[in-house]
């Protein structure tokens, strides 16, 4: 069984200190950041609908009501269901290599070859973490009927509900910007 791409980021930051390796070891630690960051915001916003379901939607009366706290297995299953799956720090991948190739394209404008040298060392070493092989846009179109026919996608109206959906399918496996054109094209094919 491969190595999940959390143990596989902690073993390279550990190589990347021991070889000194300093954008590498920068880059993996801005990735890991932003991943447990963005799990830390899951797992709050988890734990508001929980309480929120409990009935108590002002989180400042639960200081010194400790029976209105959640239970030790409340706790556990919001700490599962917040926990980043490899298909979740992909996409954190993904919002990254986008914006480097940003930043480069703003660096080259400034006329700044330094950060541009930076921003592309960085974004060869996210690359090395990508899925090799994005879908394709046949790919991407077949997925996005397969949605339609789901969701019962009548038109351009119906585009919140199929990009809700089809991001999630998708995550990880085809760029946004890619999925969203194909997405309204074919929306605005139907009649």
């Amino acid at each position: 069984m491969e190595a999940s791409l959390k143990v596989k980021l902690n073993e390279d930051l550990k190589q990347a200190l021991r070889d000194g390796d300093k954008v590498k070891l920068g880059t993996i630690r801005m990735v890991i950041s932003a991943f447990k960051n963005a799990e830390m915001a899951k797992k709050a916003k988890l734990v508001t609908a929980a309480y929120k379901k409990a009935g108590i939607t002002d989180l400042g009366v639960l200081e010194g009501h400790p029976e209105k706290e959640l239970s030790a297995a409340q706790i556990a299953e919001i700490a599962q269901q917040a926990e980043f799956n490899d298909s979740d720090i992909l996409a954190i991948f993904a919002k990254e290599i986008i914006q480097r190739r940003d930043s480069i394209d703003a660096y080259k404008k400034g006329n700044r070859p330094d950060l541009v040298a930076q921003e592309e060392a960085e974004l060869a070493i996210l690359l090395a973490y990508a899925p090799q092989v994005q879908l394709s846009r046949a790919e991407i179109a077949a997925a996005a009927q397969k949605v339609f026919a789901e969701v019962g996608a009548h038109g351009p109206n119906d585009k919140g509900k199929v990009m809700g959906k089809i991001m999630a399918e998708l995550k990880g496996k085809a760029d946004g910007k890619e999925i969203n054109t194909v997405v309204t094209e074919l929306l605005n094919t139907i009649h």
